[in-house]
């Protein structure tokens, strides 16, 4: 059952009595809570197993110069959706806290899914493989685990003990003889029949029981094996298996973070300092500790309940307290969409609210650890090590990146405000010979390179190797709407403020990655969108283009400016012109591969090879292009006859 209600405050302080009246009614439901300021901001999302209860608990209770009190002091309006169960509330305020971007949420954001390490129950010889996406009931799966490398190393492991094979089922159905896997005793060769499918099946089980940590059982049930086989003189088969034994038993020597159990469990620690916060997620699956990642959330400073101005003696107290918050905010955030373990192990005390609702989503019951002992003792240590390390790494990241983002200002002459705010868009030009033709925009803003507002432009209807013409269509196309509403809030009679974040918001910088040719293109596109020309800077490449001698051309008339090669604002330059070369030149040759996939029907007509094929695709800008010429233009390309043009002609329509 869904309800919502709402109510608009007025201008009473602190609150105005239609807001608290619409508290007092809530209903004793699960749920879940969102609050407004006057302006429409949204300012937070809350579930509650009591809706009442606890939005009550913020207008009750006086939460001082607290940042959660000037939260609450905000508060306008407010918003509330019943659902049936806690689990529900749960999965709503994840979805609404990753779609909506409320300000006093702390938010995870990991756009990467987990890998698995996939067993292909589904063939007669199943295969071991590196696994990310969506899983398949038909087959066997083992993780997530935290990075790739985990997973491959795994791989290594049943590769070397249970001899498992790793090639694809098409390569599979067609060997006639072994591969090399199996000539280094990696691989048992069922392609080939060196081996049945029972004694397969076996090993099969075996590493199944391994992943999930019974490694025991594994030893027992092979040392058994050898010895049946030893009893009935069966010497050439019982060696094998005593060197399964004896590389099993390595393996569990040389990882020493192997320990008894086949308990999973996740190990979590937090680390704040400078206003950052690090949550490290340490994984242990089938008793092996897999490694860890860590997550840097973002909105820390606005949402972390600490009082600037609370004595000395708090201080303890609220940095436990802003730990237990980004905790929970993991935890809530990330185990919705990932199968929680039966044990997580963390220092930080969660809500029993919380665990119950994951446990609920999850379908069994999830342990909360806060004061592990023996091995789980020592993870949480290393844990809680890697938290702080990785947090320490970011924090010097971010200064580097700041000193350069205010080198760069400085440099350009740039008042103080907008070296602190500064947002630099770079635009590259990417095609080969003119085919498939793509225009990049990268984009850099609070001292990092933001990918989520990176864009790629397919450019058409141009001279195929014009890159001059692609400039400016680029330019075009991504500042024409920015320029009118600039425009349109200049001549309105009450001018709306121009946004802050996000794409729709005139950079301070324009960056083009070329000389005075593109940057004279960029300052036509400029004039006639009557934007101001001072943000265009073109990075010229330097003599004999080496890196580090680049000189900045600007559209204003200002000279060349040629900075010093240990520059941190060219240093700067340097890395955004690359990004924007690295993210145009992935996109393109990902188009030209989607566009050379079909444009192999060109060279199934008879007089096209290789060379003519190219030139086609060159003088039209790919297959599509190919496909709309007439015999005329198809006449005009090198090397293509009447006759040809025609069957060309013929063949593709």
């Amino acid at each position: 059952m869904d309800s919502s209600s709402s109510s608009s405050a007025q201008a009473a302080a602190p609150h105005s009595a239609e807001l608290l009246a619409q508290v007092a009614a809530l209903p004793h439901l699960p749920g879940v809570y969102r609050y407004f300021s006057t302006d429409g901001t949204l300012l937070y999302v809350g579930k509650a197993r009591d809706l009442r209860k606890r939005v009550s608990s913020y207008f009750q209770k006086d939460h001082g110069g607290t940042r959660i009190g000037l939260m609450v002091a905000r508060i306008a309006r407010l918003d509330t959706t019943v659902t049936r169960t806690e689990a529900e509330a749960l999965l709503l305020e994840n979805n609404l806290i990753k779609t909506q971007n409320p300000r006093y949420n702390i938010l995870f954001r990991d756009d990467k899914s987990y890998p698995y390490l996939q067993l292909t129950t589904a063939h007669p010889f199943p295969r071991v493989a590196y696994y990310r996406g969506a899983t398949d009931r038909r087959q066997q799966y083992f993780g997530p685990y935290p990075n790739a490398w985990s997973v491959k190393e795994s791989i290594a492991v049943l590769q070397k003990v249970f001899q498992l094979r790793t090639c694809e089922d098409t390569v599979f159905a067609n060997r006639s003889r072994p591969c090399l896997l199996h000539q280094i005793r990696r691989c048992s060769a069922p392609c080939v029949g060196k081996i049945d499918a029972q004694d397969y099946a076996r090993d099969v089980q075996h590493a199944v029981r391994f992943l999930r940590g019974d490694h025991g059982v594994v030893l027992g049930d092979l040392q058994a094996q050898m010895q049946a086989l030893s009893d009935a003189l069966r010497f050439e088969e019982a060696a094998v298996l005593r060197d399964q034994i004896a590389a099993l038993s390595g393996v569990l020597q040389q990882q020493s973070m192997e320990v008894g159990g086949a308990q999973d469990v996740d190990v979590l620690a937090v680390a704040l300092k400078g206003g950052r916060a690090c949550v490290n997620l340490a994984m242990v699956r089938g008793g092996r500790h897999l490694g860890d990642r860590a997550y840097f959330p973002s909105q820390v400073q606005a949402a972390l309940e600490l009082d600037d101005a609370a004595p000395q003696d708090d201080a303890a107290e609220a940095s436990r307290r802003a730990a237990q918050n980004v905790a929970a905010a993991f935890v809530a955030q990330h185990y919705v969409q990932m199968p929680p373990p039966p044990v997580l192990v963390c220092a930080e005390p969660l809500e029993p609210e919380l665990l119950d609702a994951l446990a609920e989503h999850a379908g069994h019951r999830m342990q909360l650890v806060t004061q592990p002992r023996g091995q789980r003792r020592d993870w949480l240590e290393m844990a809680q090590k890697g938290a702080q390390i990785a947090l320490a790494r970011l924090l010097a990241e971010e200064g580097s990146q700041r000193e350069r983002s205010l080198a760069l200002a400085q440099a350009l002459g740039l008042d103080a405000a907008q070296a602190e705010g500064l947002r630099v868009e770079c635009f590259d030009i990417s095609h080969t010979a003119g085919e498939a033709t793509q225009a990049s925009c990268v984009v850099y803003a609070e001292h990092a390179m933001q990918p989520a507002q990176y864009r790629r432009f397919r450019i058409s209807d141009i001279t195929p190797g014009d890159d001059y013409a692609a400039m400016r269509q680029v330019l075009t196309r991504r500042y024409k709407r920015l320029a009118e509403a600039q425009s349109d809030a200049e001549h309105a009679a009450e001018p709306t403020a121009e946004p802050k974040t996000g794409s729709a918001q005139l950079p301070d910088l324009v960056l083009v990655d070329g000389g005075r040719g593109q940057v004279a293109m960029a300052r036509e596109v400029f004039t006639e969108l009557g934007l101001d020309l001072s943000l265009i800077v073109g990075v010229e490449k330097g003599e004999g283009r080496k890196v580090g001698l680049e000189e900045l051309v600007f559209a204003d008339g200002r000279p060349k400016l040629t900075l010093p090669a240990d520059s941190a604002a060219l240093m700067l330059v340097a890395q955004i012109r690359d990004e924007a070369h690295r993210f145009a030149i992935t996109g393109m040759r990902a188009q030209r591969a989607k566009v050379r996939t079909g444009g192999s029907r060109l060279e199934d007509i008879p007089g096209i090879g290789p060379k003519r094929r190219a030139r086609l695709l060159a003088r039209f800008g790919g297959l599509r292009g190919v496909e709309a010429a007439s015999e005329s233009e198809l006449r005009s390309v090198e090397g293509i006859s009447d006759e040809l043009a025609q069957l060309i002609y013929k063949a593709l329509h």
